[in-house]
């Protein structure tokens, strides 16, 4: 998402609107008259009328919001379209803009493209699939450092520690209430990604030394630390329940008038969950049955 990262008050893109972080965010952005979408009622099963070009997939996207999406058609979302090009026998092509105020109106909301591939379940921007995964925002700490085994914001062990977060998002509503936020270094929310990065920053500043943890949307969480190189570990955020929601379902987003190609993707999900888990996996997202238990390469072929 991001897309963008949720912030209900806000993607999690949210679970998101750069409420998840950096990448829910653009969904969240103001949709400013998404929908005066075709007045024609269509009850025919035609996607002729609701889509842009029936022959092509086209997707409505971040040029430079990793692990999301970029114009190289490096991240999870890309490869996610991919596969659903593949399964549609469509050509798949892109309508770019930044994940920002106004990403769903110029893109979904002018037609540009069909669907956005991660939209955070319960944003009204857009009208939300059934959600294809589900994740956390999460704690990321160094191997070693004693901290692996913390789970809340609350645990003593973070008393008097330097952490990272990205501020406006969820979370930080909790630290500021645990009195994390004295010794909290910030990291902005609005950013250019075409020249910024604060999961990057974030995670340098954690291989360095220069702050003891940090906290993040899930999805690049677990990219970024595995990214690194270094000796990281992810604790998804499953245990905060006094606050804003830290666990978000994410799915696609579609036009409210088009149903008929709301329900195909319907379809394409339960048919590729194995598929699409995989892909997810392999780009470090700590993903999340609904019990809250992680879903690993061996319990993959579940539903989220």
């Amino acid at each position: 998402m991001p897309m963008l990262e949720p912030q209900l008050c806000a993607t999690t893109r949210g679970p998101l609107q750069r409420w998840l972080g950096v990448s829910l965010l653009a969904i969240f952005a103001a949709l400013g008259g998404l929908a005066a979408s075709r007045a024609q009622v269509n009850e025919s099963g035609d996607l002729s009328i609701e889509l842009v070009d029936p022959k092509v997939l086209r997707v409505c996207a971040d040029p430079r919001n990793m692990p999301f999406s970029n114009e190289q058609g490096e991240g999870f979302e890309n490869k996610l379209a991919e596969l659903f090009a593949e399964k549609l026998q469509k050509k798949l092509d892109y309508a770019y803009y930044p994940g920002a105020s106004g990403f769903v109106r110029n893109t979904l909301g002018s037609h540009r493209c069909d669907v956005i591939m991660g939209f955070p379940q319960g944003d009204d921007l857009a009208q939300g699939t059934n959600p294809y995964y589900r994740t956390a925002y999460a704690l990321i700490t160094k191997q070693g450092s004693g901290l692996e085994e913390v789970t809340t914001l609350e645990d003593e062990h973070l008393k008097d520690k330097h952490i990272g977060i990205v501020a406006g998002t969820p979370p930080a509503t909790y630290m500021a209430v645990d009195g994390l936020m004295a010794n909290a270094k910030p990291y902005p929310l609005m950013i250019d990604t075409r020249v910024d990065s604060s999961a990057e920053a974030m995670i340098k500043d954690l291989t360095s030394g220069a702050i003891d943890a940090g906290v993040l949307w899930g999805p690049m969480a677990g990219y970024y630390a595995k990214k690194a190189g270094a000796a990281l570990h992810v604790t998804p955020l499953v245990k905060e329940t006094a606050g804003p929601k830290l666990v978000y379902r994410v799915g696609m987003g579609v036009r409210p008038s088009d149903q008929n190609w709301k329900r195909q993707l319907n379809r394409l999900i339960e048919e590729n969950q194995p598929a699409i888990n995989k892909i997810l996996l392999d780009f470090g997202v700590p993903l999340l049955d609904e019990n809250d238990q992680p879903i690993t390469l061996e319990t993959a072929s579940k539903s989220p």
